[in-house]
């Protein structure tokens, strides 16, 4: 039997594969096109070959686009967007560093600022009982007003930048991680050079395009099943020519 019907049916069930993968992409994009800060993620494919001949494509990694998503307004003082570049940091339960888009912070009962995860933001200052109206300056400087009415500095907040910020690797919790294609976080003031400024009562939204992923998302499932015609029917070739040999 010719090994070129061995080779179409690797070459379906390769694409079969890669196109679950690439929904299961495209799916969450879609499922966080109303999460604050989200950035949406591209599938990158590889070509496989084995001995000069095409073997389909294998899904290497997954890219976050960094787009700036539109920022609207708010009326929580501890809504606070990036415009420009960097992240959040926060510290996750495991001692380590993570990074964020999402901006909508709250106070939790040990007075610290978190996210709605529950993970404390890193900065440099604290809240004290009594404190209300906390609120922050495009340079990343925090005020609050305290118990006798005055307007007080609590402290600052610094973005971290990366030098390929397409490279972070996704935690969950709409939380990235550094990784060797991101490159070392970098730490700095807010409005300085290479990184972005913070706006107060405001949210930044995904940067998930809902017409571009509904469009991926069809271009998909008719290539899904062009792929699983061609795996049956070469599945069918082959039982044919197995049982015409047994004849």
């Amino acid at each position: 039997m010719s090994s070129s019907l061995f080779h179409t049916l690797n070459i379906s069930r390769q694409d079969i594969l890669s196109r679950m993968s690439d929904l299961d992409v495209t799916s969450n994009n879609l499922a966080n096109v109303n999460t604050a800060g989200y950035k949406a993620s591209r599938s990158n494919f590889q070509e496989m070959l084995n001995q000069q001949l095409n073997e389909g494509s294998l899904l290497k990694n997954t890219q976050i686009l960094t787009a700036q998503g539109n920022l609207r307004d708010s009326t929580n003082s501890l809504d606070w967007a990036i415009q420009g570049e960097g992240f959040f940091s926060v510290t996750l339960p495991d001692g380590t560093i993570g990074y964020t888009r999402d901006g909508q912070f709250g106070v939790d009962a040990e007075l610290n600022l978190v996210t709605a995860s529950g993970y404390p933001l890193v900065w440099d200052g604290t809240i004290t009982e009594g404190m209300s109206n906390i609120n922050i300056s495009s340079e990343g400087n925090v005020t609050a007003f305290d118990e006798t009415g005055a307007s007080v500095a609590v402290g600052t907040v610094q973005l971290t930048r990366f030098p390929n910020p397409s490279g972070v690797t996704s935690y969950g919790d709409n939380i990235w991680l550094e990784s060797d294609a991101s490159g070392a976080a970098v730490a700095g003031a807010a409005g300085s050079e290479n990184f972005g400024t913070i706006s107060g009562y405001r949210v930044e939204q995904s940067n998930v395009d809902l017409a571009q992923e509904m469009t991926h998302i069809i271009t998909l499932q008719r290539s899904f099943s062009m792929s699983i015609k061609a795996f049956q029917q070469t599945d069918t070739m082959i039982s044919q020519a197995i049982n015409i040999r047994k004849a």
